[in-house]
């Protein structure tokens, strides 16, 4: 009894030990193809931002969104793969004043539940 009792106390220490993967929200980077967008009024042609993701989880990516302001989300199926890689293209709002500040999200989930965000802004100039 008493080597059953030593033997169980060695293994749950090594097991304690080793390195294991634990899961983890998706890894996010993002790049964006410029920093000053236009807000055209009367928008005859929308300015477009273009969102470069990369995104990677080894569980699986179940999904990404991006979004530029309070426009509503863009989304993305990863369809279970670790790497989504892609540009998102973000129509830019009319009528915004210059200087203003919009707010660029990126978010993935993966098929754990697990999610994460990046964001990044850019400014309305001429």
């Amino acid at each position: 009894m008493k080597h059953a009792l030593a033997a169980c106390a060695l293994w749950l220490t090594a097991s304690c030990l080793s390195d294991r993967p634990r899961p983890a929200p998706p890894s996010i980077s993002l790049a964006l193809n410029k920093t000053i967008v236009e807000s055209r009024n009367p928008p005859t042609a929308p300015d477009t931002l273009v969102v470069h993701v990369h995104i990677t989880d080894p569980d699986g990516i179940d999904s990404a969104w991006a979004q530029l302001g309070t426009d509503p989300p863009l989304g993305a199926d990863g369809l279970l793969d670790p790497v989504l890689d892609g540009p998102f293209r973000l129509l830019v709002p009319p009528g915004l004043p210059q200087t203003s500040v919009l707010e660029v999200k990126v978010r993935a989930r993966d098929v754990a539940g697990f999610s994460s965000e990046r964001d990044s802004t850019v400014r309305v100039g001429p």
